[in-house]
């Protein structure tokens, strides 16, 4: 090259060697502790760093000091707002779980105190769920009736919960949070999709009366189930279910239209409880096939530590229905919690929220409640009611006690019909069909993989949609590492720009070069293909040369700036290509490869084999330092406006 190019190039090298204790430290650092929570504690005293970090265990001691009057005025309506919504949900999920109601009622007191001191999120809500009522259900039926076994059932959901708040817990603790993130955006849209389908379907066997159904949760056992029994269909409760349905459904349409009339959304189902009982009460429905709640145990959570079953052969089906309870639960939770922070303008720590959600999932399942998160309806009702701070999840397990201590007797003729409708009025805000049209218009791939969570559930089981769709979504990823997209720049006239020619069609071809971006790292899963893509590359515009009578092909220049990283497989590919171009009588040039990148290649040597002249710092350069190199490249148009 001339001295004039050398002069005009700038030198491309590696960043200073590190040893690998800190390279292997510096990576999991940024894995594991992004936020670099332990900052605030240097150079503090001990006693400074025993508060700093008792305030990151207990946030309440970080704003509760600063607690006034005006924010209690705020937290007491929501609370207020919320516990009437919590109520007839907690009862009504607690049915779906298999499960005695007055759980629902336990599992809106204590869970929601613990997290109220220990957890990050102003406006989430605490409480049970319908798609972790349905896992609980379904995943523990398969092992023991519920209604022969009703004892054991009911023990193995609380040691199923104490798993889950374990897993939890430690995922907080141990930093490993991104383990949830496994679990894609269309997913979850998918899962909870199919799930509030299968859930809704299930319901028709209290808005028709029916006691016998089956414990299959895909849509063809449950609508045959309810298709053979249709001589024990009762009117009477139908009608009923379809006026209480209706009426949900209509003030829940009212509240989206008039958002300052949340709270009659909220209202609706303690009013359809209250209605619902007042009207079997007056007409003795219950003895015209009517059915009813029954006797709800007064007094507050009993303790439950002795009813764990930590013995074979059940313990097995324990673990493995908190294992999957708890990531879901776990997964709905810190995204509902984000979703309202980001409209507040404040962040929560993901594993804080992890440990809260851990540690009041392992104190209820001490204190007779099962698994428990952070439901989006009772969020929004939450954060639309205008809390201030998680002092509404107090004020709202204040009056479940109170209604523990003196009110369950009233719900003796609560009827299930009106139970059936409440569940299916709120599954039917999971089934997010726009959420799909998105994913179609924008990511064809997204939306195969949240149809088969979809399908996977509603004609499978719960497990299988989960692990269909998270497979799928395995697979994406895989596909994304080992088939990396590589493309051909050419340049935007005029400039010094080199852009994909697919994407920008006006760009030109440089004449004699070959210019190719590697869109991706480049490691063992890749390599071969990469290389056997980049001869193609290669064949490909010498057989268009040849057609097209233009000038032979004598530079090939790798665009490194998307390789991030580089392994020793990706090194051994790139001293293949290299002798491979070599044979063939081209010249290779590297352009941009990363500080990594550049740091693995001179360790190799492959930089002294290939020439340090070869490697460049832009497209520019590369292009500009090879131009100079051919002859019939010298008058062309970018140099000359160079």
């Amino acid at each position: 090259m001339g001295s004039e190019q050398e002069q005009r190039r700038h030198r491309v090298e590696a960043p200073p060697p590190q040893p690998f204790i800190r390279s292997l430290e510096y990576s999991m650092k940024e894995t594991l502790f992004p936020d670099d929570p332990f900052r605030q504690f240097k150079d503090q005293s001990p006693t400074r760093k025993l508060v700093l970090a008792l305030k990151y265990f207990f946030p309440i001691l970080e704003w509760a000091p600063l607690y006034n009057l005006t924010l209690l005025k705020s937290d007491l309506i929501a609370g207020v707002t919320i516990a009437s919504l919590a109520i007839p949900q907690g009862i009504s999920y607690a049915k779906l779980a298999n499960l005695p109601p007055i759980l629902g009622l336990y599992s809106s007191f204590i869970p929601p105190l613990v997290y109220a001191v220990m957890g990050s999120s102003r406006d989430l809500a605490v409480g049970t769920v319908a798609v972790a009522s349905l896992l609980t259900a379904a995943m523990l039926g398969k092992e023991v009736d519920a209604e022969k076994e009703p004892k054991l059932y009911l023990h193995l959901a609380f040691t199923a919960t104490f798993f889950a708040g374990l897993l939890e817990a430690a995922l907080g603790l141990f930093r490993l949070g991104f383990i949830v993130d496994m679990l894609s955006h269309a997913t979850i849209v998918g899962f909870m999709g199919g799930a509030a389908t299968v859930v809704s379907l299930q319901q028709l066997k209290g808005i028709f009366g029916l006691r016998h159904f089956t414990d299959a949760t895909d849509v063809v056992s449950v609508m045959r189930s309810v298709f053979s029994q249709t001589r024990q269909w009762r009117w009477e409760s139908g009608l009923l279910g379809c006026c209480f349905l209706f009426f949900l459904l209509i003030t829940k349409y009212f509240s989206k239209k008039r958002p300052k009339f949340f709270w009659v959304a909220a209202m609706a189902p303690l009013t359809s409880v209250i209605l619902g009982s007042l009207l079997v009460y007056l007409t003795h429905a219950e003895r015209h096939g009517v059915q009813v709640i029954g006797n709800l145990k007064k007094g507050l959570n009993p303790p439950s530590l002795s009813d764990l079953v930590f013995t074979s052969p059940y313990m097995s089906t324990a673990f493995k229905t908190g294992m999957i309870t708890g990531v879901i639960a776990l997964a709905e939770g810190i995204a509902v919690g984000r979703s309202f922070a980001m409209f507040k303008n404040y962040n929560i720590d993901g594993n804080k929220e992890m440990i809260a959600f851990g540690t009041m999932n392992i104190i209820g399942s001490l204190t007779s409640c099962y698994l428990t998160t952070g439901p989006f309806s009772r969020s929004a009702v939450n954060f639309n009611a205008g809390c201030k701070t998680a002092v509404s999840n107090i004020v709202m397990a204040i009056a479940v006690m109170f209604t523990l201590l003196f009110l369950t007797p009233l719900f003796h003729y609560t009827p299930l019909v009106v139970l059936s409708s409440i569940i299916i009025s709120a599954m039917l805000g999971l089934i997010d069909y726009e959420a799909a049209f998105h994913l179609w218009n924008v990511d064809k791939f997204d939306f195969l993989v949240c149809m088969a969570a979809y399908l996977g559930v509603v004609f499978g089981s719960v497990e299988i949609g989960l692990v269909l769709a998270v497979a799928i979504s395995l697979l994406r990823l895989l596909l994304f590492v080992s088939r990396p997209r590589t493309f051909v720049l050419g340049n935007i006239p005029n400039t010094m720009i080199y852009r994909n020619t697919e994407q920008y069609p006006y760009s030109t071809s440089v004449p004699g070069l070959l210019i190719l971006q590697i869109d991706a790292p480049i490691y063992f899963a890749n390599s071969s293909y990469l290389r056997e893509r980049i001869g193609r590359w290669i064949d490909e515009e010498e057989d268009r040369l040849k057609t097209t009578g233009g000038n032979s092909l004598q530079y090939i220049i790798l665009d490194m700036t998307a390789v991030g990283n580089i392994d020793t497989s990706g090194i051994s590919m790139m001293e293949e290509v290299h002798k491979i171009i070599d044979r063939r009588g081209l010249k290779l040039a590297l352009a941009n490869p990363k500080g990594e990148v550049m740091k693995k290649l001179t360790k190799s040597k492959f930089v002294d084999k290939m020439g340090e002249e070869w490697i460049f710092m832009t497209v520019g350069e590369a292009v500009e330092a090879c131009g100079f190199m051919l002859h019939t490249f010298k008058d062309h148009e970018p140099w000359n406006n160079a």
